[in-house]
């Protein structure tokens, strides 16, 4: 299929939502997707999919292990009936410390609870459009009952896909394995893709005996487009941002694929310091250039399909969206998304 061009959004306001939703549609973005950040993810979804009536609409990502199985199988499948089967489900693993310090759940067999979480939900959705008994046995998750009062009716529509984030081996061989697709984190290069994350994906896919063709990759990309008025604010954004995810153990495969682990491991001193003002200054001229997409907006559309060609399926632009502030920079964007020119 052809790429999509997508927009995402990191921490929207609620009130809000609508409005963007519409004006995103309105503009011509293919899709929408909504992080988990300051907000549940899935309200501002709701709210989407009553603004909207042409937008694929995400969460990108969700966070797994804050929920269970169950709830998520409800939530995405309330979203998939009011979007009129535009919802995709997108699902991360989070941090430990965030699980289990921010959250107050369980921290267990990341890999093991991925991949059951996955396996549960669609357990779920098979009794409910089915009608079916529910019986899902893992190692972690065991579900037996659903009564006809807690059923759901079944769904015009297929259910929602399930993308998972994926950064390291592991999780890209749960993602290739059980998921409809995968989320890529904005911390990559095509190295990286080429290298390390595809190849890990296409053992998951041949174990679960399906192609590259069954299988979606959604990426955002860090861009700083550099005849903006802004640029100098856009780039020091990518430097944060590289800086404070170079700084995590999570992210090091990057690091050490491409030679960077002294600033990596650098930059985790600065951030156990609390020196976060330092991050920025640390990041080099070759990470940002060989991370971030720079060009003129009228050039960032082409030069994105340039660069990732066959690696993704969708692609949005880590740059905030605010309708009515530069509609015309972003109509140049799909424009030559869609043209190639």
């Amino acid at each position: 299929m052809s790429m999509k061009f997508d927009v995402t959004f990191l921490a929207p306001p609620l009130s809000e939502m609508s409005r963007l939703a519409r004006a995103a549609e309105d503009l011509g973005f293919d899709g929408l997707w909504v992080s988990e950040t300051k907000a549940d993810p899935f309200l501002a979804m709701a709210l989407a999919a009553r603004a909207t009536t042409r937008l694929d609409l995400g969460t990108g990502i969700a966070v797994a292990f804050a929920r269970s199985p169950t709830v998520l199988a409800y939530t995405a499948w309330g979203l998939q009936e009011l979007s009129r089967g535009r919802f995709l489900l997108g699902l991360g693993s989070q941090v430990r410390g965030h699980i289990e310090r921010r959250f107050g759940m369980k921290w267990d067999r990341p890999l093991r609870r991925m991949r059951e979480t996955v396996e549960a939900i669609r357990a779920v959705w098979r009794t409910w459009q089915t009608g079916e008994p529910l019986r899902y046995r893992g190692e972690i998750f065991r579900l037996s009952l659903m009564t006809p009062f807690f059923q759901p009716d079944p769904l015009p529509y297929p259910p929602p896909p399930i993308l998972i984030s994926a950064v390291n081996r592991g999780m890209l061989r749960v993602a290739g394995r059980v998921a409809d697709g995968v989320v890529f984190h904005a911390l990559h290069t095509v190295r990286y893709l080429r290298e390390y994350a595809w190849p890990h994906l296409q053992e998951g896919l041949q174990a679960s005996g399906r192609s590259r063709s069954d299988f979606t990759a959604l990426i955002s990309v860090f861009a700083i487009p550099t005849d903006d008025p802004d640029a100098p604010r856009y780039e020091a954004l990518v430097r944060e941002q590289i800086g404070f995810y170079l700084s995590t153990p999570a992210y090091r495969v990057l690091a050490q694929l491409h030679g960077w682990e002294d600033v990596a491991l650098e930059l985790g001193r600065r951030v156990r310091e609390g020196r976060w003002q330092d991050l920025p200054h640390l990041v080099t001229e070759e990470m940002v250039e060989t991370i971030a997409l720079r060009g003129p907006w009228e050039e960032l559309g082409y030069r994105v399909q340039e660069r990732y060609g066959d690696l993704v399926d969708r692609v949005s632009f880590y740059l905030p969206f605010r309708p009515g502030e530069k509609d015309a920079q972003w109509r140049k964007v799909l424009e030559a998304f869609h043209t190639g020119k």
